[in-house]
């Protein structure tokens, strides 16, 4: 099981050095580590330069976490792709306990686990929505994203069949994924903690964006237009776009936001007349 580890990053190099550290404290290594530099203006750059040199640097313009992993994701030379984020750190045996269970799962292309979540310097426990699971878990990743991209260990193939993170989605792009993901394939949910999450900094994606469901709104609408989906798949995931899009608009329509009832009414409009 060859892997290549794929971290985007824009302005971490605060949090960046945890995350290299906890790849290179790894009992079982992993064979290539490529850090994205998405337009950082920190010291980002000189940070990998001086003291991880043996790390692949890719420099470009600031483009979005999508841009920046898909970049990644070109550049891997080996089989598995592991996702860490420039602000989460992997557990010492991640490695050794995926290689282990992959050996048990041949066929499998997904494998992710249980994490421990750090919010504003603090242990907390996750809410019963985000509980992780695995096998065929389409349906439970239509409300929210249930699997973290630090948790991951994707078969490479999976992008050449697929693609790669959708570039115009500026937040909730890994929901976009595990969503065509897994309307397709099983995954292997590892239940231990093998990641620790950090959470409540302001330049977290879901702090910078409002309206969160915006992204996954299009992101099933997206979904929805993939002839691979079953009959069944199709209305769960129009169902969720439907309930998304009302509770969205009567937000709008509370705070009179014309943008946000121009865009989802008519696409509300035309998933409401299929789906009767």
């Amino acid at each position: 099981m060859k892997i290549s580890v794929v971290i985007p990053s824009f302005n971490r190099a605060h949090t960046l050095k945890r995350s290299l550290d906890s790849i290179y404290r790894q009992t079982s290594p992993v064979d290539e580590v490529i850090v994205v530099n998405d337009g950082s203006t920190d010291s980002t750059r000189q940070l990998i330069e001086k003291h991880y040199p043996q790390v692949h640097l890719i420099n470009q313009p600031n483009k979005g976490v999508s841009a920046a992993r898909n970049a990644g994701l070109v550049e891997a030379k080996y089989e598995w792709i592991a996702l860490l984020d420039s602000d989460d750190e992997w557990l010492e045996d991640k490695i050794k306990t995926v290689r282990e269970i992959q050996t048990q799962h041949p066929q499998d292309v997904l494998f992710h686990s249980d994490e421990i979540w750090i919010r504003h310097g603090k242990r907390v426990n996750p809410m019963h929505k985000h509980r992780k699971s695995g096998g065929f878990i389409f349906s439970q990743c239509l409300p929210l994203c249930v699997i973290s991209p630090s948790a991951v260990i994707i078969h490479k193939s999976v992008f050449d069949q697929m693609g790669g993170f959708d570039e115009t989605l500026p937040a909730c792009e890994d929901y976009d994924l595990w969503l065509r993901l897994c309307h397709l394939y099983p995954v292997v949910y590892i239940e231990k903690p093998l990641i620790i999450k950090y959470g409540g900094h302001t330049d977290q994606l879901s702090r910078q964006h409002w309206g969160m469901d915006r992204f996954r709104i299009q992101a099933l609408h997206s979904l929805l237009k993939l002839s691979s989906l079953s009959d069944e798949q199709r209305q769960l995931a129009r169902d969720m776009l439907i309930k998304k899009s009302r509770i969205l608009l009567k937000g709008a329509r509370k705070h009179n936001n014309h943008q946000i009832l121009d865009t989802f009414s008519p696409l509300l409009d035309q998933h409401e007349a299929e789906a009767c």
